[in-house]
């Protein structure tokens, strides 16, 4: 019992190692953003840099850095590059952060 306890043990650092570094990335108002818009469906740069606000320069650096982290891909369209999220658990993710900060902007009380 002791070898599975320690086999797990492992694989929860590996998870919490993994989650810290998926909301590292998340913790940039430009890829939160592109993360937001994305939860709403997939969408092409042009799309992408309307949303975050941002040049269309940042906006596809900020992508590439989470394409290359796995939490988003990408298809052709034509010419275009259409971005979408990877699994529905981002959405939720940045729907989750998102909700925690308006009740902290509204003041609205904490609720389960």
């Amino acid at each position: 019992m002791a070898d599975a306890h320690g086999s797990q043990q492992g694989r929860g650092g590996e998870r919490l190692e993994v989650a810290a570094s998926v909301l590292a990335l998340l913790a940039d108002r430009t890829r939160l953003a592109l993360m937001e818009r994305l939860g709403r469906g997939e969408a092409d740069v042009a799309t992408l840099t309307e949303a975050a606000g941002a040049s269309r320069t940042s906006v596809s650096q900020h992508l590439a850095k989470l394409r290359l982290a796995g939490l988003v891909t990408t298809r052709k369209d034509g010419r275009h590059v259409v971005y979408s999220l990877r699994h529905g658990h981002l959405r939720r993710l940045v729907d989750e952060a998102l909700n925690v900060a308006d009740h902290q902007i509204g003041l609205l009380p904490p609720h389960d």
